[in-house]
C-alpha cells in the first residue's frame, strides 16, 4: 500500500530541515527524503560556520526577513538547547564609493540598525587580526556573526522528527509526477503520495524542475583555514565576521570556531560552474594559492599553515537574489532555489514561508521580491490548478543532465543572452547587486 503524506519534503540541508520542522510542528504528516547522510558535505550547507547578519548591502528588502530569522534561530535554540547562533559583530568593508559599504550603510539607515561607520585605520586598531587599507570603509553591525550548519541542521530535524515527521537519509528521488491535485514520488526504495510537495534540493533543484535551467546555476565554491600565527587575533571575542571588497574580488571570512584555522573564501572564487554531478570536489592547489594570496595581504597574522581546504556550491539566479514560489504549472508543488551563496541565514525563516505555501498555498511574509515571473515574464501565481497524473506524460524524472547551455563550464566561456533578463529592467526593476 502506497503511503500517503500531507507534505513531502526534498532534500534536508538547510531549507528542507526547517520545512519538516515547522509542518510538523501545525500537525502535518511529513516526509523528508535526503539523497546523502544528513547532514551531509556534498552541497551547500556545510563547512562549520555560516555568517549571519542584519545590515544586507544586497538590499534592504532583505532585512525584514533576517529580523524574523534570528527570531526562529533564538526560538529553536531556546526550545532544544543547543547553541546554534553565535554573535560577534560584522564588517561591510570597501572602497568608500562601493555598492558593498553604501547599500549596508543604506540598509542600516532604512531600518534604524545600531552601527558604525569605520575606516580602515580604525579596524586595524580596534581589530589586530585585520590588514585594510587605511581608505576602506566599512560598517559594523553589532548583531551579526555566524551559524553552525551542520548543527543547525540537525537540530531541526531532531525537532521536526518529535514532533511526528519522518525523515529518509540515502533516499534518493528518481522521479516525481502530478497526481489529480496531489502528486506521486518515486525513490530507489519506495512510492509515496502527498497533498503537497516542496522542493529544496540546492544544487540539484534544476534536475526536479527543469524550468530552472540556466536560472538556477551550480557553481564551485572552495573555502580555506589557515592557521594564524597569532591565534589570539581571531577568536570570536576579537574577530568581528567580514565582507571585504578589494582589488582582487569579494571575500567573506570567520574567527577560528569548532576546527583549527581562521576560515575565508572568495565569492564566486573561480567562476566555474557545471552540472551538480559534474562539479569538481576536490580542491587544487590554485585554490590554496590564490586563497592564501588574499590573506598575506590582508590578514597576515591568520596566513599561517594551511590546515583545511573544503569545497561546497553555490546555486546562483542571474540577478543573484532568491527564487521562492509555487512550481509555474503545479500549485500543489514549491520550492526555494538559486540562493546565491547568501541564504543559509535565512533558513529558519525561508522554511517558514515553504511550510506556509505548503499549507495554504501563500505566506505572511513578502516575497515578491522572489518570485519566478521576474524571469520568465509570466503572472506571479499558478497559470492553472493542473489535474495531472498517470497517463497524463507530466513526469519529471531526476537524472543527471549535461552541461547547462549558456553556463561557464570548468573549462571557460560564459552566460550567454538564453537566459531572460527581465528581472534587470522596467520601472522599479530587480536587478543584481554587485
Amino acid at each position: 500500500m502506497t503511503k500517503h503524506f500531507n507534505t513531502i519534503v526534498i532534500g534536508i540541508g538547510g531549507m528542507g530541515s526547517v520545512t519538516c520542522y515547522e509542518l510538523a510542528k501545525r500537525g502535518k504528516r511529513v516526509l523528508g527524503l535526503e539523497r546523502f547522510d544528513i547532514p551531509h558535505d556534498m552541497g551547500s550547507s556545510h563547512g562549520y560556520t555560516r555568517i549571519i547578519r542584519l545590515a544586507y548591502y544586497e538590499h534592504p528588502s532583505y532585512v525584514m526577513l533576517l529580523r524574523r530569522a534570528y527570531e526562529l534561530w533564538r526560538a529553536i535554540e531556546a526550545k532544544t538547547g543547543e547553541k546554534l547562533l553565535h554573535i560577534t559583530g560584522s564588517l561591510d568593508a570597501g572602497p568608500s564609493d562601493s555598492w558593498v559599504f553604501k547599500g549596508s550603510l543604506q540598509s542600516c539607515l532604512e531600518h534604524d540598525l545600531p552601527h558604525e561607520v569605520l575606516t580602515g585605520r580604525e579596524i586595524n586598531e580596534r581589530f589586530p587580526g585585520y590588514r585594510l587599507p587605511f581608505e576602506t570603509m566599512a560598517v559594523l553591525q553589532p548583531e551579526g556573526g555566524f551559524l553552525e550548519p551542520e548543527r543547525c541542521i540537525v537540530t531541526y530535524v531532531m525537532a521536526a522528527m518529535a514532533a511526528g515527521a519522518e525523515i529518509h537519509g540515502r533516499e534518493r528521488v528518481i522521479e516525481w509526477e502530478p497526481l489529480g491535485e496531489g502528486v506521486r514520488v518515486i525513490t530507489e526504495r519506495e512510492v509515496y503520495t502527498a497533498d503537497r510537495l516542496v522542493i529544496t534540493a540546492g544544487a540539484w533543484n534544476d534536475q526536479m524542475m527543469p524550468f530552472l535551467r540556466g536560472l538556477a546555476i551550480p557553481e564551485r565554491q572552495v573555502l580555506a583555514w589557515l592557521q594564524p600565527t597569532r591565534p589570539e587575533y581571531f577568536t570570536p571575542a576579537r574577530f568581528p565576521v567580514f565582507n571585504l571588497l578589494v582589488d582582487e574580488g569579494r571575500y567573506y571570512g570567520f574567527p577560528v570556531h569548532a576546527v583549527p584555522g581562521f576560515k575565508f573564501g572568495m565569492y564566486h572564487h573561480f567562476q566555474e560552474t557545471a552540472p551538480a554531478e559534474q562539479m569538481e570536489r576536490e580542491p587544487r592547489p590554485d585554490d590554496d594559492a590564490a586563497l592564501r594570496e588574499f590573506a598575506a595581504r590582508y590578514f597576515p597574522e591568520g596566513c599561517g599553515p594551511t590546515m583545511s581546504l573544503k569545497s561546497c556550491m553555490f546555486t546562483n539566479s542571474p540577478d543573484k537574489h532568491f527564487i521562492i514560489d509555487l512550481h509555474p504549472t503545479y500549485p500543489q508543488i514549491s520550492f526555494a532555489s538559486a540562493c546565491s551563496g547568501h541564504g543559509f541565514k535565512f533558513a529558519s525563516v525561508i522554511g517558514e514561508i515553504l511550510a506556509d505555501l505548503a499549507e495554504r498555498g501563500e505566506t505572511r511574509h513578502n516575497i515578491e521580491f522572489f518570485r519566478l515571473g521576474r524571469f520568465t515574464g509570466q503572472d506571479r501565481r499558478p497559470i492553472r490548478q493542473a489535474q495531472g497524473g498517470p497517463g497524463t506524460g507530466d513526469r519529471h524524472s531526476i537524472t543527471p543532465r549535461s552541461q547547462v547551455p549558456g553556463a561557464r563550464s570548468l573549462s571557460g566561456g560564459h552566460l550567454d543572452g538564453r537566459v531572460s533578463t527581465l528581472a534587470e529592467t522596467g520601472k522599479g526593476a530587480i536587478r543584481p547587486f554587485w
